[in-house]
């Protein structure tokens, strides 16, 4: 079974699969990055640097939508390249989220999500890059190195954490 072309083939443009898709993709980047306004100024925060607070689980939670918004976008197209940029907006989100309390506040300025979603919009307005789609083993490769970084990362911190936790407690 053939699956459907997911742009048109003589322009870069989104068809109606895909712009549901893309319609999905902002709420999410919105909800994780941009969903709070903190009253009495023009910033907000999302729900990321919230989960991140939650030790262990909540990057990694955080990074499971982010590593969502990567796959579809490798569905919709995006290059190797944008989708290696992705992935490594992803994994600075995450070891920086690793740090209490200054990682967290990195995460609220850093917005991982939002810049993912930046380069999609940047794909998808742009000529040049019809017909260099990564390949699917790429793809794979890729999703799986992130979630064996993230997952590394997340677990050398639970580890420090409960190491310095019986340093300083003595138990």
């Amino acid at each position: 079974m053939s699956r459907p072309p997911l742009q048109n083939s003589s322009t870069n443009t989104p068809n109606q699969s895909q712009a549901a898709s893309l319609r999905r993709l902002r709420r999410i980047s919105h909800l994780l990055d941009n969903a709070i306004p903190i009253p009495g100024t023009k910033y907000r925060i999302g729900l990321d640097p919230i989960l991140g607070l939650i030790p262990g689980g909540g990057d990694l939670v955080g990074s499971i939508f982010a590593g969502y918004v990567v796959f579809k976008s490798a569905q919709m197209g995006v290059p190797q390249e944008t989708l290696v940029k992705m992935a490594a907006n992803i994994v600075l989100d995450t070891v920086a989220g690793t740090v209490p309390v200054a990682g967290d506040l990195l995460d609220v300025a850093w917005k991982a999500n939002v810049k993912n979603l930046e380069l999609l919009d940047a794909h998808l307005g742009s000529p040049e890059t019809v017909g260099k789609k990564a390949d699917w083993l790429f793809v794979a490769a890729l999703l799986l190195g992130l979630m064996l970084i993230v997952g590394g990362v997340i677990f050398l911190s639970v580890m420090l954490f409960g190491w310095l936790f019986q340093v300083f407690t003595g138990r």
